[in-house]
């Protein structure tokens, strides 16, 4: 398709305009995508602050990421688009991959060689699970091949295949910092695929583990799983939002939008102070307010919208005077099993992770908890000095921490991870569907194919490409006038 303007008799073909609804990383994924193809974009973000769930800000004038710290390495659309938006040469790994699970009283050594908590051997989880819980793992083949139909919840099946420990003190904790949700609900298919795609050819689970582990290894070719960006992953947003400005997009913070319908030319997109009419729309809101703005137009896909549920959750920054921490454990934190009953989720060592932060601030010693998971979400409703005393408790007992800190923060992510139960990928494929029947719309977002952010920039990419292909750009009617 050729998006850039066009001449004929008539004089020139302004370029097709594209309205972007949402601000998070995936709608400005998005835009970025329409605008460098000549496309004429505006984003509209109804609060006051681009970036979703990737957010930067302070503690006792230290820089700190009050949402996603990192990016997973092993896929390339993050890094790519940092890359493309000149953040490439902030890029940066973890100072320190060690990591720990507090279970039965104890920080043990996060386990080598397992896929999202689930092991190839039953050696790779001795120390953290009982001796009778790595001799369960080891008791795999003395079951019957197993048959994976289209789907199955992931710790339902780990559990029937490794034995129920493996779950409750690797799986649980693991996926609960993904999507915080719960192991027994959360679709296999949907938050491992490659493991599902594995285990449908295999009978034997921990066969299954071995052909993913193998992959892995080749597609990696010994680089890190993850990466950082030198101040903070929140800041990818704003360098985002600068490119797509720079390319000649529009970018509109405060303006929710309050309906969105189809004419005879378009899309008329309403806010609270005009009507926008575009070519095309792409929606990249959270799944409840899609909803709502396609229950006119598309009541099937608005229906399908409306039953995905969200789990919420809290981080709780803090940042000590490095010299009243001693002792400290290494290593870059400690996940924690559900099971364990404690209060905190994880806690990153921001300080120790990130060597940035540590040279932002060398005096103080930054670290952050997560709390709540689906579920659990009334520990959200504590105000939040007593998030904080929940949290010193737990890092005193696990970490021995009894310092107060010099500073404070609490971050309320309310509504803030879809969840992917069984049957999920279905789901979206029907509310695709649906989407696919309205020329000119497209939808996006965490709520699709994956929660991290290489997953959310590579699902605004496929819906500006999908618009990109349709005709509808290619007509580049004035659709902007009176705007």
């Amino acid at each position: 398709m050729q998006s850039s303007p066009r001449t004929d008799p008539a004089g020139p073909t302004p370029a097709a305009h594209a309205v972007v609804i949402g601000g998070g990383i995936s709608g400005l994924a998005a835009a970025h995508r329409l605008a460098a193809a000549g496309v004429r974009v505006t984003l509209l973000e109804s609060t006051e602050r681009l970036g979703g769930k990737l957010r930067t800000g302070e503690i006792a004038a230290a820089p700190v990421d009050l949402g996603a710290e990192s990016l997973l390495a092993r896929r390339p659309e993050a890094i790519d688009l940092a890359r493309a938006v000149g953040l490439g040469d902030r890029l940066s790994p973890p100072a320190t991959a060690t990591a720990s699970v507090w279970t039965r009283d104890a920080l043990r050594p996060m386990p080598k060689g397992h896929v999202m908590g689930v092991p190839g051997t039953p050696e790779a989880l001795a120390g953290l699970l009982s001796a009778e819980g790595v001799a369960r793992i080891a008791r795999e083949r003395e079951l019957p091949p197993a048959e994976i139909g289209d789907d199955i919840a992931i710790g339902a099946y780990v559990a029937e295949r490794l034995g129920p420990e493996v779950v409750d003190r690797l799986v649980e904790p693991l996926l609960g910092g993904v999507y915080a949700g719960n192991a027994h609900r959360i679709s296999l298919r949907a938050a491992v695929p490659r493991l599902f795609e594995a285990a449908r050819r295999h009978g034997y689970l921990l066969d299954a583990v071995h052909e993913v582990q193998r992959l892995t290894r080749e597609e990696q070719a010994g680089g890190p799983v993850f990466l950082g960006i030198e101040g903070g992953v929140g800041t990818l947003p704003g360098a985002v939002a600068d490119a797509v400005r720079a390319l000649g997009g529009e970018i509109r913070t405060g303006t929710p939008v309050l309906g969105l319908g189809r004419t005879d030319r378009g899309w008329q997109v309403r806010t609270d102070r005009r009507l926008i009419h575009a070519d095309a729309v792409i929606v990249a809101t959270p799944a409840w307010a899609a909803a709502d703005l396609l229950a006119a137009e598309s009541p099937a896909a608005a229906a399908g919208l409306g039953r995905v549920e969200y789990a919420s959750m809290a981080l709780v920054t803090l940042a000590f005077r490095r010299a009243d921490l001693a002792g400290l454990p290494a290593g870059s934190g400690f996940l924690v099993p559900p099971a364990d009953g404690r209060a905190i989720k994880a806690s990153t060592f921001s300080s120790q992770k990130w060597e940035w932060a540590a040279k932002a601030a060398p005096d103080l010693f930054v670290l952050r908890t997560s709390l709540g998971r689906y579920g659990e979400e009334e520990q959200l409703t504590r105000d939040d000095t007593d998030l904080v005393a929940a949290s010193l408790r737990d890092l005193g007992t696990a970490a021995g921490i009894a310092a107060r800190p010099v500073a404070t923060d609490v971050t309320r992510w309310i509504d803030g991870l879809p969840q992917y139960p069984v049957g999920h990928l279905d789901q979206v494929a029907r509310i695709r569907q649906e989407i696919a029947e309205l020329p000119g719309l497209r939808v996006c977002g965490a709520v699709y194919d994956g929660v991290g952010i290489p997953a959310c920039i590579a699902d605004g990419q496929r819906a500006a490409d999908e618009i990109l292909a349709t005709p509808t750009l290619a007509l580049g009617t004035d659709q902007g006038a009176g705007q």
